[in-house]
């Protein structure tokens, strides 16, 4: 498969400037950060509840919601994906409980 986070994340950039009436992704932006992060939580939830069930089918397409919705409220708080892509390979730099121990 060669679609990526980063490719997702080029379109939704490209829709900031589209027409709502046309984009969701555009329709999303325009409510606003605390709308975008709204939208991301109601997708965790729902993601957790299909793993619960042990739905694999539900938890994939819920989990591809979550990465869009995470990526659309990035877009809207003005945090660019390399930012968060450096801050993991910087954690993974060390074991995750000793980086969790450092917080």
């Amino acid at each position: 498969m060669s679609f990526t986070l980063d490719d997702l994340n080029q379109k939704i950039a490209a829709r900031v400037a589209a027409d709502p009436q046309e984009s969701y992704s555009a329709q999303l932006l325009n409510k606003g950060v605390a709308h975008c992060a709204q939208k991301l939580g109601e997708e965790a939830v729902e993601t957790v509840i299909a793993a619960t069930l042990n739905d694999k089918s539900e938890v994939t397409k819920e989990a591809a919601d979550v990465l869009y919705h995470l990526l659309v409220l990035l877009c809207a708080a003005d945090v660019p994906l390399d930012e968060v892509m450096s801050e993991l390979e910087r954690r993974t730099d060390r074991s995750g409980i000793e980086e969790k121990a450092s917080r």
